[in-house]
């Protein structure tokens, strides 16, 4: 008997710990999202030109390596503000250009609504569902590696089927990310930082934002 009211009581635990972790996380995510937001408006204000791959590369992990380091620390919540200030602001200038398309701005709406329902969607698939999706973790590390060298052969090599191949790829890699983190929030089976799962739900969203654009503009000759 006294097991068992001990296996409740660290259940229940367990339990409310997830909840406040999935709270902090969708509420940084909101505030992260809107900063973004707000920065890539800046970048079209100051008609910002694209930025350089290598300093965009070294620029992105730089500081989300600063994120995982300081995660444990207040000086996470401004590594991860940084880190999401300049994704947003490097956006910018792609925004610019697909504005400056005939239907572009219907472009732009039609992912961000994508976006949209698709993290909704498969958010509640995972917290409705209460289904671990740990098993995802062996095809993100695949995935990401696969993605990768095919980037990079993308950009070498300019081959356009490719470049299509990579986007679809993406939604799909971004979508599983978006399952298996807010899988490991509800189960406790590895996330407990909510700054950290912000950071790979940013990430994802972001992903999947940028993905699903490319593939609009390259099903509509753009």
């Amino acid at each position: 008997m006294a097991y068992h009211d001990t296996h409740v009581a660290q259940h229940s635990s367990q339990a409310v710990s997830a909840n406040k972790v999935l709270r902090n996380t969708y509420a940084l995510l909101a505030m992260t999202l809107l900063f973004s937001a707000v920065t890539a408006g800046a970048a079209m204000a100051m008609g910002v030109e694209r930025m350089n791959i290598l300093v965009f590369f070294i620029g992105a992990y730089g500081l989300m390596f600063l994120v995982h380091k300081t995660a444990n620390s207040a000086t996470g919540l401004l590594a991860t503000f940084a880190f999401t200030g300049f994704m947003g602001f490097t956006l910018g200038p792609i925004l610019s250009a697909y504005l400056a398309l005939p239907n572009g701005p219907a472009l732009i709406m039609n992912a961000l609504a994508m976006t949209g329902l698709t993290f909704i969607g498969l958010s509640a698939v995972a917290l409705v569902s209460k289904k671990d999706f740990s098993f995802l973790a062996n095809f993100l590390l695949a995935g990401a590696i696969v993605l990768i060298l095919a980037m990079v052969a993308g950009l070498i090599f300019q081959i356009p089927t490719l470049m299509l191949m990579v986007s679809a790829g993406f939604v799909l890699f971004a979508s599983a990310a978006i399952l298996y983190q807010t899988s490991e929030i509800v189960h406790r089976a590895g996330e407990t930082n909510y700054i950290l799962a912000t950071i790979t739900l940013y990430v994802s969203i972001y992903n999947l934002f940028v993905s699903l654009l490319a593939l609009l503009g390259i099903m509509s000759n753009d």
